[in-house]
C-alpha cells in the first residue's frame, strides 16, 4: 500500500477529527521534542502500516502537534510514540519505545494488551492498545436529545453496565453490552425509576489480573474507577469495538433509554486515572506530558501526590486537564446525549497544584457556568481518600451531593439507635441543616442508603462485618464500620422470624428514601434482595458475585412490586418531591405543610436520648391527598395518635409489617382507619392517607 500524503494540519480541535478529505490529528505537550503518529491495518496489526513524524518546525503551534493525513477514512487504528526530556526526578518520564493512545481519542482496543510491558522503560509495540479513528457524523438520532427531567422529579438506579447482563440467567444477544441493557429496558421501565447511573463506562483496563486466588479465580478491575481514555467509551461493553463501533452502540443505548423516557447519568473518575504511581503503566498522559497531567510531589518529582487512594492525582486545575475535563463532559452531552454525570473523590477537583482546597476551584466552575453543560445533572461524591469532606458545601451551587449523613443517620435509626428523631426529620426534609443556609435545594442532596461501594440492602439488613476475603486481601480491605444489623444471625438462616424481619427492615429503608424530599437513589438488585455474601467491596469481582441474578425477579417477586408501588406512590404524591424546605406554610384545610410528631400529637421528642419513633403530617395542597407517616423504630408496637382533618378521612396506604400484598395497598382498596389512634408494628412504617 502507498503511504498517506500529509500536510500542515491544524491544532484544534485536539485528537482525530474526521473530514471528507482525511483526518487531522492534533496532541498537546508542553515538554515534547518529537511526535510520531503511528498507523495501523487492523487492531491487532503488530506493525505499523505507517510511521508518519510530525516536524516540529511544520507541525507544531506552540505546544500543539498537529498533522493531516489526506485520504484516510474511519477505521484506521492509531497511536503516538512521544519523545523528550527522560529525567523523573524533575517529573519528565519521556520514552521514544512506548506507544501512547491518544487523550481524545474515541475508541480504542486492547486485544494485544499487556499492562506489564507498558511499566518500566522497555518498548511495547507488539503489546500495546490502539486507538480508531471514527467518524462522530455518522449516526441517525431520530430527533433525540437529552431528556432534561427536572432534578425533584427523578429516581436514579445506579448499575453496572456490563454486570447487569452478563448472568447467563439474563438470557441476551450479547451479555455485558450496551445492546443487552436495550433488551432489558422493559425491565426498567416497569417498575418506575427516572433515571439509570452507569458505573465508568469510559474506557478503563479489566484485561489485567490484579491478582489470583488460590482457587484459581482471577480477580479484575470489576468497577472501572481506573480511566483510560476520558472520550471513549469502554470496549468491553462493545460487541465491535476491533470495527470502531464503540460510539454508535453506546448511542444506541442512550436513544433507547430515552425513547422508555429514562435519562442516562454517567459516573466519571478525573480525580485519577489508570497509570497509577511511579511504578505504573505508561499509557497516555504520563508519556506525553507527565508535568502537566499530574500533581507531583513538589520534593520529590519522580513521585505522585495521591490524594485518591489510586496512586495518582490528576490536575483537574491546571488550564489544559481543565480544558480536557470540561470538553470531555461537553463531549458525551453533545455528541453522546448523556444527561448527567456523578463525579467520584469530586473533592480531589476542587483542589490546587499544592493540594489546598480552593474557595473558587476554576474546574468546577466551568463545569458549574457551561452553556453546554446547564441542563445537565451534576452530582458529586463530596468527599476524598486525602480526608476532604464538603457534603453541603461543595463549590458551586447547582451541584447536588451524595448526602453521606443521609445514608449514616437512616441505617443508625432503622438498626434501632436511639435518640436520632431530629437528625431523621432534617433527612426527611431534603437536608436544611445541610443546603438551606447557603442558598440551596432539597435537589442538591442525593439521598441513598446503599450503592455499590458498600453493602447491598439485603447484606445490610444481615450482616454485622464485612465479609471479603473472596477479594485476596485477607479481609483488610473494605469499610469496617457499615452501621449495619443482621437481625440475629451473620448471613444466610432458615430461621422464618429473622427472614421476615430482614424483608420488613428492607422495606422500612426503601420507604425512608421514597418518602424524603430530595433525590433517591438506590442499587440495582436491591428491589430483588441481591446479596453479595457480605462482600462490602466487591471491586474486583467480574463474576456471579456482582452479578444481577435475573432468576430472582421471579423468586423475590414481593420486594419487587413493593418497590413499584412505592415509586409510583411517590410520584403521586408532590409534596414527597418538592423542591423546597418547610417553611410553616398552610393548605385549605388548616394544615402546615409539616407537622411533626411522638408517638403521641405535637411530641416529636426532639430531645429525648431514648426516643425511637417519629410521625409526621405532609399537607395536601388544595385537593392533594395530606399524608401521616409513622416511623417505629423500637423492638416493640406503639400506638400512634392521629390527628384529624376537616371533611377527610385517613386510609392506609402502606404498613411495612404486613406480608405482601397487603404491605402495600391499591389505591381502590385502602381500608378506612376508624379510630383515633394506630397501632404501628416494631421495627416498621405506616402511612395513612386522607381523602
Amino acid at each position: 500500500m502507498l503511504a498517506y500524503t500529509t500536510s500542515k494540519g491544524k491544532q484544534h480541535p485536539l485528537g482525530a477529527s474526521v473530514t471528507t478529505a482525511g483526518v487531522n490529528f492534533s496532541l498537546f505537550s508542553r515538554a515534547a521534542n518529537s511526535v510520531e503518529l503511528l498507523l495501523f491495518e487492523k487492531h491487532d496489526s503488530v506493525e505499523p502500516l505507517q510511521i508518519i513524524t510530525l516536524d516540529p518546525s511544520e507541525n507544531r503551534t506552540f505546544f500543539f502537534w498537529h498533522i493531516f493525513v489526506e485520504g484516510l477514512k474511519p477505521g484506521m487504528h492509531y497511536a503516538y510514540r512521544v519523545d523528550g526530556p527522560q529525567d523523573p526526578d524533575q517529573g519528565l518520564r519521556f520514552n521514544p519505545r512506548k506507544v501512547l493512545l491518544d487523550p481524545y481519542g474515541n475508541g480504542a482496543t486492547d486485544d494485544l494488551f499487556v499492562r506489564a510491558d507498558a511499566c518500566g522503560d522497555k518498548g511495547n509495540l507488539a503489546t500495546s492498545m490502539r486507538n480508531v479513528v471514527i467518524d462522530l457524523d455518522a449516526y441517525d438520532w431520530e430527533g433525540d436529545q437529552p431528556l432534561n427531567r427536572p432534578m425533584n422529579e427523578t429516581i436514579i438506579y445506579e448499575m453496572h453496565t456490563g454486570g447487569f447482563t452478563r448472568s447467563p440467567s439474563a438470557k441476551v444477544k450479547n451479555p455485558g453490552t450496551y445492546q443487552a441493557i436495550i433488551e432489558k429496558i422493559p425491565y426498567l421501565k416497569s417498575f418506575g425509576i427516572t433515571a439509570v447511573e452507569l458505573l465508568p463506562v469510559m474506557h478503563f483496563d479489566e484485561t489485567t489480573p490484579l491478582r489470583t486466588n488460590d482457587d484459581g479465580t482471577e480477580l479484575t478491575n470489576y468497577w472501572g474507577y481506573s480511566t483510560i481514555n476520558f472520550f471513549a467509551p469502554h470496549p468491553g461493553y462493545c460487541v465491535s469495538p476491533q470495527e470502531g463501533c464503540h460510539i454508535n452502540e453506546f448511542r444506541d443505548m442512550v436513544k433507547a433509554l430515552h425513547k422508555a423516557g429514562i435519562e442516562v447519568i454517567l459516573d466519571v473518575v478525573f480525580n485519577h486515572t489508570d497509570e497509577g504511581n511511579h511504578q505504573g503503566p505508561t499509557l497516555n498522559f504520563k508519556g506525553i506530558d507527565n508535568l502537566t497531567y499530574y500533581d507531583l510531589n513538589p520534593e520529590q518529582k519522580r513521585f505522585y501526590m495521591d490524594y485518591t487512594g489510586c496512586g495518582n492525582t490528576f490536575d483537574c486545575n491546571m488550564p489544559v486537564v481543565e480544558k480536557l475535563v470540561v470538553e470531555s463532559l461537553e463531549f458525551w452531552v453533545k455528541e453522546m446525549h448523556v444527561d448527567g454525570f456523578r463525579f467520584d473523590e469530586a473533592s480531589v477537583l476542587s483542589r490546587d497544584m499544592n493540594g489546598q482546597p480552593m474557595e473558587y476551584p476554576p474546574v468546577l466552575w466551568q463545569i458549574e457556568l457551561s452553556e453546554v453543560l446547564a441542563d445537565t445533572k451534576v452530582i458529586a461524591e463530596a468527599w476524598d481518600a486525602a480526608g476532604l469532606y464538603q457534603v453541603g458545601h461543595f463549590p458551586g451551587y447547582r451541584w447536588a451531593d451524595w448526602n453521606g449523613r443521609y445514608r449514616d443517620d437512616m441505617r443508625c435509626f432503622v438498626r434501632g439507635d436511639a435518640g436520632l428523631v431530629g437528625a431523621v426529620a432534617n433527612r426527611l426534609s431534603g437536608s436544611a441543616d445541610l443546603y438551606q443556609g447557603s442558598g440551596r435545594k432539597p435537589v442538591n442532596s442525593i439521598n441513598f442508603i446503599n450503592c455499590h461501594d458498600g453493602f447491598t440492602l439485603n447484606d445490610l439488613v444481615s450482616y454485622n462485618q464485612k465479609h471479603n476475603l473472596a477479594n485476596g486481601e485477607g479481609n483488610n480491605d473494605g469499610n469496617n464500620d457499615n452501621m449495619s444489623w443482621n437481625c440475629g444471625v451473620e448471613g444466610p438462616c432458615d430461621d422464618d422470624a429473622i427472614k421476615a424481619l430482614r424483608l420488613q427492615q428492607m422495606k422500612n429503608f426503601a420507604t425512608l428514601l421514597m418518602i424524603s424530599r430530595g433525590v433517591p437513589m438506590f442499587l440495582a438488585g436491591d428491589e430483588i434482595c441481591r446479596t453479595q455474601q457480605g462482600n462490602n467491596n466487591a471491586y474486583c469481582q467480574n463474576n456471579a458475585l456482582n452479578w444481577f441474578d435475573w432468576q430472582l425477579t421471579e423468586q423475590n417477586q414481593a420486594m419487587l412490586r413493593f418497590f413499584r408501588q412505592l415509586i409510583q406512590f411517590r410520584k403521586s404524591h408532590p409534596t414527597l418531591y418538592a423542591n423546597a424546605f418547610f417553611d410553616n406554610e398552610v393548605n385549605s384545610r388548616g394544615l402546615a405543610d409539616v407537622s411533626w410528631h411522638g408517638v403521641e400529637l405535637n411530641q416529636p421528642g426532639w430531645d429525648d436520648p431514648n426516643a425511637r419513633a417519629l410521625s409526621y403530617t405532609l399537607a395536601g395542597r388544595g385537593e392533594e391527598a395530606d399524608l401521616h407517616i409513622m416511623l417505629n423504630m423500637y423492638w416493640e408496637s406503639e400506638r400512634f395518635e392521629l390527628p384529624q382533618v376537616t371533611g377527610r378521612k385517613w386510609y392506609l396506604a402502606l404498613n411495612t409489617a404486613n406480608p405482601s400484598p397487603d404491605d402495600f395497598y391499591e389505591e381502590k382498596q385502602r381500608p378506612e382507619v376508624r379510630e383515633g389512634r394506630f397501632d404501628v408494628s416494631g421495627r416498621s412504617i405506616a402511612i395513612l392517607v386522607s381523602k
